[in-house]
């Protein structure tokens, strides 16, 4: 692999979960934030002697790095990937891709125009668990599948306000429960219809007890139906995830909690509750997903599992959710291909 050099945009959780993976790839970094938080971080690993620098503008990034790598709040998404894409620059970009259909899509588009690589950082794909349970379902080790159940919840985020506000963040639906939508067609096949219901209050009051659950139930063209279950929780709730896959030969299950490897990690010194699932049995899921994405930017046969599609999909099936909660009805989605992409009303 040439060598990298990465324009990292963000310095918050994610953005210290990915830089890792990047030096360790044997990257150069450039850092840009808005509030000047990138100087602190390139400063901490500069000290360790990588080669992690800070830069003052997007331009000065943009100018001189091979890709981009978006971590920062998702309202920001669509204003920075066509920034970079314009530039010429592959983009790899935290979940969700955009937070409407028509977001996703221009992005995707205008990557594809510009004959350069996006890739939505949908990381749980390269958490061993979930990466070995679609292996199963692809080898038909479980027959035709039937009825999945996936379950994901932790802490309500309260370290950054754009969490507590669903026009910047989608809610518990579009920022937490896209992760596991996206498994669910990524394991039994598209979605043609969306079922959901939250309850609590998505907008942050400040008090602890603002506790949100959500439940989206999909349907999927092959006739399978996944259970997609979100929670922002107490402050003391402990992260956990949890899948269940039954088909007509078997049933395969999985309990974070129940793994002895599993823990939550901080980068750096960070507000309570901002950690990063991970695993310290296997190498990190984040170094395994950016190897693969910048291995494809030289090599045509490289195809990382996920896709531009994969992401604009997801943001499809989370806003389908995100309507149906809000208006109590079930949303249909079109047959991929067929017209924007966009839920039947």
């Amino acid at each position: 692999m040439p060598p990298l050099h990465i324009g990292l945009l963000g310095a918050g959780g994610i953005a210290r979960a990915h830089l890792p993976g990047w030096l360790e790839l044997g990257a150069r970094v450039s850092v840009h934030t808005q509030d000047g938080s990138g100087e602190k971080l390139a400063g901490e690993y500069a000290e360790l002697g990588h080669d992690v620098t800070a830069v003052p503008t997007l331009d000065d990034l943009l100018a001189d790095c091979r890709a981009v790598d978006i971590c920062t709040p998702t309202p920001t998404h669509r204003e920075l990937a066509l920034a970079a894409v314009a530039a010429g620059k592959h983009v790899v970009c935290e979940k969700p891709l955009a937070l409407t259909v028509p977001d996703a899509e221009e992005i995707a588009a205008a990557a594809d125009a510009a004959g350069v690589r996006l890739h939505p950082a949908h990381v749980v794909r390269y958490f061993p668990a979930y990466a070995a349970m679609r292996d199963a379902v692809v080898r038909g080790e479980l027959g035709p599948l039937a009825v999945l159940r996936f379950t994901r919840g932790g802490a309500r985020p309260q370290w950054a306000p754009w969490f507590g506000d669903p026009t910047q963040s989608g809610g518990v639906i579009m920022d937490l429960m896209v992760h596991d939508i996206d498994i669910a067609r990524w394991v039994a096949g598209d979605v043609v219809r969306v079922h959901a219901h939250t309850r609590g209050s998505e907008r942050a009051t400040g008090a602890p007890a603002d506790v949100v659950t959500a439940t989206a139930v999909l349907t999927h063209a092959s006739g399978a139906i996944s259970h997609v279950s979100g929670l922002w929780g107490l402050p003391d709730q402990q992260f956990r995830t949890t899948f269940r896959i039954a088909g007509a030969d078997g049933l395969l299950r999985h309990d974070s909690t129940a793994v002895p490897g599993f823990r939550i990690t901080a980068q750096g010194v960070r507000a309570a509750n901002e950690g990063i699932p991970s695993s310290p049995m296997t190498e990190s899921p984040y170094l395994t997903e950016l190897r693969e994405f910048a291995a494809s930017w030289d090599d045509g046969a490289v195809r990382p599992r996920v896709s531009a599609r994969d992401g604009t999909e997801a943001v499809r099936i989370a806003r389908a959710a995100v309507e149906s909660s809000r208006t109590g009805r079930a949303v249909e989605l079109r047959p991929l291909g067929t017209e924007t992409g966009e839920a039947v009303r």
